[in-house]
């Protein structure tokens, strides 16, 4: 598989990732096995597919759990990507960004993880009561102790004070300009995609003028992208999908000309290629320092994900792509 850079340190791993969460968490939990995971990430890595990500909370702590797994056998060949700063409770998520914890919980990722470094240490969420400084500190000190090797910072959940376009990331590109002060970012995660394309505004120019590597989470939007997903066909109360707004069966309808669209350029790159091809290929297509992360608990779909960096879209498919209508049942 083609290979891309994250960050100045210039940390190598295939040009597509590996979304670990959906193994674990948010997503139909009654599909989720243990063994068929594992099995997934394995052939991940035989495929090319090196970058896994996880996170603490998923789960929790089972997702790291089960990489770990994996890891115990085949960690020369994996870059890790985990995430600490969010603890989970019953009904409610709770960001805790002290350096304590910081340093208490990349120890216990470590253990479940079965790895003596964590490749990439992103912090999840910004605490709140803590200044972000402090955090990231800490964050720092676990690098210059050979626990970390490089440091990233999750943009997920801006979606929750409901702007949109330009001014989506603005809060997150300030947190960014603080934390290079402490220590060097060399990666950011976010939400980019055909149907949620906010990140290219600004956050992804910032990234690029910085030397800073784009994890684009979500590539296939949540699976609708992948033109597999059938409108009224429900979600399983815990799968995340059950209360997204682009997620309703009337919504679903409202958009498969998005997945039509997908499904059009691929036509003309072969019966082979799928609109999750296209779809993929499209985030590739933003810039050499962007790397999807779709996720997947399944080998079928890690085979046809590890597909998507031999795709190139002409001029002519990224103005089609360009010129699908906009998701409709947004978060705004």
């Amino acid at each position: 598989m083609e290979r891309r850079t994250i960050g100045a340190a210039t940390l190598e791993v295939g040009a597509v990732g590996l979304g670990c969460m959906p193994m674990s968490w948010a997503y139909s939990g009654s599909r989720q096995r243990g063994d068929e995971s594992a099995r997934t990430v394995h052939r991940a890595l035989d495929l090319g597919i090196t970058l896994l990500d996880t996170a603490d909370m998923y789960g929790p702590f089972t997702n790291e759990l089960l990489v770990g797994r994996v890891l115990k056998e085949r960690r020369a060949e994996a870059f890790v990507s985990t995430k600490a700063g969010l603890l989970v409770g019953e009904q409610h998520i709770v960001a805790n960004g002290r350096p304590g914890y910081v340093r208490r919980a990349c120890d216990a990722s470590l253990r479940r993880l079965q790895t003596d470094v964590i490749d990439l240490y992103q912090l999840h969420r910004a605490d709140p009561e803590v200044p972000v400084e402090e955090t990231w500190g800490a964050m720092a000190e676990l690098v210059r102790a050979g626990k970390v090797r490089a440091l990233g910072l999750c943009a997920m959940g801006v979606r929750g004070g409901r702007r949109s376009g330009a001014r989506l990331y603005d809060d997150t590109i300030r947190q960014l300009e603080r934390v290079q002060q402490v220590f060097p970012v060399s990666a950011v995660e976010a939400e980019l995609s055909v149907w949620s394309p906010e990140a290219l505004n600004a956050l992804l120019p910032w990234c690029a003028a910085r030397g800073v590597g784009f994890l684009a989470a979500m590539p296939l939007g949540n699976g609708f992208l992948t033109g597999t997903l059938i409108p009224g066909e429900g979600f399983e109360p815990d799968d995340l999908r059950a209360r997204h707004p682009r997620f309703t069966a009337e919504m679903m309808a409202e958009n498969q000309p998005i997945v039509a669209g997908l499904r059009e350029v691929a036509r003309r790159h072969g019966e082979d290629v799928t609109p999750a091809h296209v779809a993929l290929a499209w985030v590739l297509a933003q810039g050499r320092h962007v790397v999807p992360v779709p996720g997947a608990k399944q080998e079928r779909w890690v085979r046809e994900n590890a597909a998507a960096p031999g795709l190139r879209l002409s001029q002519e498919d990224l103005s089609d792509v360009a010129v699908l209508p906009a998701a409709q049942g947004s978060w705004d």
